[in-house]
């Protein structure tokens, strides 16, 4: 059992960084920038995202696959997996001047790809990390509070550095993410020469999802996870139509992003805490009850009641941090307690590919409801409309993993 040091805990976890600071310009200011600068429709930028999230969230098993299979690669798909992230990245900010709209398929598609390799082994190794039991939440709260700082981050730099840059501030960015992934892996190398890791017990030959999926309290843990990522998705799909066209405080976005972003970064210790004092499990029942309890008032509020949103995004942002630390600190759990290592990349890429899965559903939903029920983008509204779908809507998903996840609390592990 190796022991376990602060500095070797933010080696492992600092490549979290720059996959979090390339998240939001992806999946943000990517479509916006094809579409105002470079005239795609965005009709056709939003069914393209939609496929290539389905794609990417359908990868994700073949990728925890074929890493469980070839473990002993399982820090080169890491590497690969960064080159990939960095080619694709470049691409999408650097298009042709011609057939854009493939360019795009193509940029996203590498960019995305690249991203999954790298997280789920990621992941996996924390999943296999030799530490003390007692330690996993520590070491998934750190990691995930520096992919909070990463999101925090790039929610600001592209404004930033477009005052400086003006059009050559995606540049300036891809240079900036270049040089912040060659430094993680550094560290991500220097910790994996010196990391004690539990090798695999059985590499079975004909391996497959049933060995984890067999067990129904890791069943009934990844359909919880599902609904709790589907309630959060829906939220995060229409939040700019919400706060655009229904408060009337589009200027104030970004701030609102950041209190939330912020309010998780410094709940991390609050769940650690509880984590360690009853169980990860009760913990994140704990914050889905509070976020419940949060975020349903958005539906409450009047229009131009920005100070009362701003109160929503400090307290449902409390949260976000649970939601982020603990679902990865249950399922490393479930690979120490249960000596499934062998399965520790396929444990990750099952819940990568229902996260994926959800945001796009979320998007299928969420956007057609809308837009059937007459609501037009950029228009203002003071009805139902846009609180229902961004507040009751998730919120009455949310119970379903509520209800769940209280099945889950009479065991200590999944």
């Amino acid at each position: 059992m190796q022991t376990l040091k602060t500095f070797s805990i933010f080696k492992y976890s600092i490549i979290v960084f720059p996959l979090a600071f390339a998240g939001i310009p992806i999946y943000i200011h990517a479509p916006d920038y094809y579409s105002t600068n470079l005239g795609i429709k965005i009709e056709a930028i939003g069914i393209s995202l939609l496929i290539l999230r389905l794609l990417d969230a359908f990868l994700d098993p073949l990728i925890g696959y074929v890493s469980d299979k070839f473990f002993y690669l399982r820090d080169k798909f890491i590497y690969i997996g960064a080159a990939n992230l960095l080619l694709g990245f470049w691409m999408i900010f650097h298009p042709l001047n011609e057939n854009i709209l493939l360019w795009f398929i193509l940029s996203v598609f590498i960019c995305t790809l690249g991203f999954s390799m790298v997280i789920i082994n990621v992941q996996a190794f924390g999943g296999v990390w030799n530490i003390h039991k007692e330690k996993i939440v520590t070491v998934m709260t750190i990691r995930e509070g520096i992919s909070l700082i990463g999101l925090l981050i790039a929610s600001i730099t592209p404004p930033l550095l477009y005052i400086y840059f003006k059009n050559n501030n995606f540049h300036i960015l891809s240079i900036i993410l270049i040089v912040l992934t060659a430094l993680s892996l550094i560290f991500f190398y220097s910790w994996h020469r010196a990391a004690e890791i539990k090798k695999p017990t059985n590499n079975q030959k004909n391996r497959n999802f049933r060995k984890i999926l067999k067990n129904p309290r890791v069943k009934l843990f990844f359909t919880s996870y599902f609904f709790n990522s589907f309630a959060t998705s829906i939220p995060a799909t229409i939040i700019i139509f919400y706060v655009r066209d229904y408060l009337n405080a589009e200027s104030y976005l970004g701030l609102f992003l950041l209190i939330y972003f912020l309010s998780g970064a410094a709940s991390m210790p609050l769940w650690k805490y509880l984590s360690n004092k009853f169980s990860s499990i009760y913990s994140w029942f704990l914050s889905m009850i509070f976020a419940f309890l949060s975020f349903i008032w958005a539906f409450f509020l009047e229009p131009n009641n920005i100070i009362g949103f701003f109160i929503i995004c400090l307290l449902s942002g409390i949260a976000v941090g649970a939601n982020l630390a603990l679902p990865s600190a249950i399922i490393a759990e479930d690979i120490n307690s249960n000596n499934n290592q062998d399965y520790a990349s396929s444990y990750y890429s099952i819940s990568n590919f229902l996260s994926k899965f959800a945001l796009a559903i979320a998007s299928g939903v969420s956007l057609p409801i809308l837009g059937f029920l007459g609501y037009v983008p950029g228009i203002a509204r003071n009805d139902v409309l846009l609180p229902f779908v961004y507040a009751i809507l998730p919120c009455c998903i949310l119970l379903i993993s509520i209800y769940l996840t209280s099945k889950l609390l009479n065991k200590s592990s999944i």
